[in-house]
């Protein structure tokens, strides 16, 4: 028996963004999901306007599992997990082992197809449209906490656009150019 997928039907309960007051509540399988469909996005721009081999269903596949070990290890805040060198290379080692823990709850016949979402390779190019979109995710929810007025986003979301300014892709430039602005409008303004 195995408990892999009743641990990561639990992502619904991990709340993101735990330290600051949010208009709308965020989990990680809410924001996985947005992940994947922004990577999708930026793999098929990748293809289409850059003539990119991308892997598509490996890009949406890493981009479902890419909070996987937040099953184990919760969500730590960015300012802690990232306060210095030392504590970001030590929540990066807890998060190989809640992974490794995640990949022995999977039947040995199975393995193969989920060693590589759990423990994926960070130099893939499929890997880095995910971190990508991961860090366009955190803008796009910044930006649609300050849209309802929520002042408390506001740091967030200037220091989020500069990372994600800082991405150096093209197909993430267009996002942010064609699709992001979206972010910032009302229901009647996207439906015009």
């Amino acid at each position: 028996m195995s408990h892999f997928l009743a641990l990561m039907a639990r992502m619904k309960h991990i709340r993101r963004w735990g330290t600051m007051r949010s208009v709308e509540a965020e989990n990680v399988q809410e924001h996985s999901h947005m992940v994947a469909m922004v990577a999708h996005m930026l793999a098929v721009i990748a293809g289409k306007r850059y003539g990119k081999q991308v892997d598509t269903k490996a890009v949406l596949q890493l981009a479902l599992y890419h909070e996987a070990g937040e099953v184990i290890t919760g969500d730590v805040v960015t300012p802690i997990k990232y306060f210095d060198d030392d504590i970001r290379q030590a929540f990066k080692h807890i998060e190989h082992i809640a992974s490794a823990r995640l990949l022995s709850m999977i039947p040995d016949d199975l393995l193969g197809e989920y060693e590589p979402l759990l423990l994926p390779d960070e130099e893939s190019e499929a890997w880095q449209l995910v971190k990508a979109a991961d860090r366009i995710c955190a803008h796009l929810k910044c930006v649609e906490e300050v849209k309802a007025g929520n002042r408390e986003f506001e740091k967030a979301m200037a220091a989020t656009g500069q990372i994600v300014s800082a991405i150096e892709l093209p197909e993430a430039r267009d996002f942010m150019r064609e699709f992001a602005p979206g972010f910032a409008l009302a229901l009647d303004e996207l439906n015009q």
